[in-house]
């Protein structure tokens, strides 16, 4: 499956159809798409990539991939639960970071311009 666009929104767009078309925001859904529910999901799910470097430095790539993008996808979700905008979140903590951090030694994002 190709998205339109690799935007998190789009991924968004995509993550929703999937989890509307499995019934799983059905009031009656026995797999429930609160909050608190996602951010467990999103944990366990990160758990189970770390898992994959137990016992080594690296991991077997097609095997982490899916893992990450099964964190991605809780991400995502848990984003748009909340209604928090996160293209938007990511570059204002970007951004924190570079001031909070001094530019870091190749000066900044104004630097790499």
């Amino acid at each position: 499956m190709k998205a339109k666009g690799r935007s998190l929104q789009a991924l968004t767009e995509l993550m929703n159809r999937f989890v509307a078309e499995m019934g799983w925001y059905d009031d009656d859904s026995p797999f429930q798409q609160t909050p608190r529910n996602i951010a467990i999901s999103l944990v366990l799910e990160a758990a189970e990539v770390l898992e994959h470097f137990q016992w080594g430095e690296e991991a077997e790539p097609r095997a982490l991939a899916e893992e990450l993008a099964d964190v991605a996808l809780y991400l995502l979700q848990l984003a748009w639960l909340n209604d928090i905008d996160l293209e938007q979140a990511i570059l204002d903590k970007l951004e924190r970071n570079y001031r909070r951090f001094g530019g870091g030694r190749r000066g900044g994002p104004s630097a790499r311009r």
